[in-house]
């Protein structure tokens, strides 16, 4: 069945109003609304913001909740916001020697849990959306309805932009045989394995997540349009959103549209048609 272009009903639709950004906190810095959680077996740091139905972010590699400073008050305006630096980024540590996707998607399903959320709408951008796959694989009771923006499936040359994949592997080459010497330097190079050896997901893999998804990239994003069609396509009940003159960061670049047109999918009354 041909597929429903939800962004173009979405992006007529009024935005909700919006904490003035000259008031907004210190986002992923909040002593007010930040906590430690004990989540399998290390500290993950999390801030909550609103009220209302659940909406969980997941931010990108090597980020914190501080990416998400755009889209935030949008949501907390309506909704009770759940975000967390991801084990190994931001404020949450991981000393462990290796780092992968899986752990993330099981960690997102601990902090619910902990927070006693049944099922959350989830916001997943870059690294974060590839963990929102995963996610709804291994915990689909655990979300609502996904949107995701910037991910892939596969470490290789065909998931990416020109150019990209050919220059992460001669940093590889270049830096292999490296000792790192700080804590630092070690981090940013398991986060850097993360994407070099990650994600593994066989697009069949995506015919099980029967939970309703909008799927998003920019026109000219860091991951290929071919590869995001092909998770478009593999998805049962899917929309497709490419965004007009955006790079890998449509949440940023074009916060107000994405706002507005992920909360409208979040909230739409009819959802995807089957393929």
């Amino acid at each position: 069945m041909k597929f429903t272009l939800f962004v173009l009903l979405a992006l007529g639709l009024a935005a909700n109003p919006a904490v003035a950004r000259d008031q907004a906190p210190l986002y992923g810095n909040n002593a007010v609304s930040g906590k430690y959680y004990e989540i399998n077996g290390i500290r993950i740091y999390c801030e909550t913001y609103g009220s209302g139905p659940p909406v969980l972010m997941i931010h990108g590699n090597g980020g914190s909740i501080a990416q998400f400073e755009h889209n935030i008050p949008y949501f907390a305006a309506t909704h009770r916001v759940i975000i967390a630096d991801s084990r190994a980024q931001g404020k949450s540590r991981d000393d462990g020697p290796s780092l992968t996707f899986e752990m993330m998607a099981d960690d997102c399903a601990a902090l619910l849990d902990k927070l006693h959320v049944e099922s959350a709408d989830v916001i997943g951008w870059s690294d974060g959306g590839i963990t929102a796959l995963l996610l709804a694989l291994r915990h689909p009771e655990k979300i609502r309805r996904l949107a995701v923006t910037g991910a892939n499936l596969r470490p290789d040359a065909s998931a990416f932009a020109p150019g990209i994949w050919e220059s992460d592997n001669e940093r590889y080459q270049r830096d292999k045989h490296k000792v790192w010497s700080t804590e630092k330097e070690k981090n940013d190079w398991k986060l850097f394995m993360l994407d070099r050896l990650e994600p593994n997901i066989p697009s069949s893999a995506l015919r099980a997540i029967q939970t309703p998804s909008l799927i998003i990239c920019g026109d000219h994003d860091a991951i290929s349009l071919e590869h995001t069609i092909e998770i478009y396509r593999s998805l049962p009940h899917a929309a497709l959103w490419v965004v007009p003159n955006s790079p890998h960061e449509t949440l940023i670049a074009h916060a107000d549209d994405f706002n507005r047109t992920v909360d409208a999918f979040f909230n739409a009354a009819t959802l995807i048609n089957p393929k």
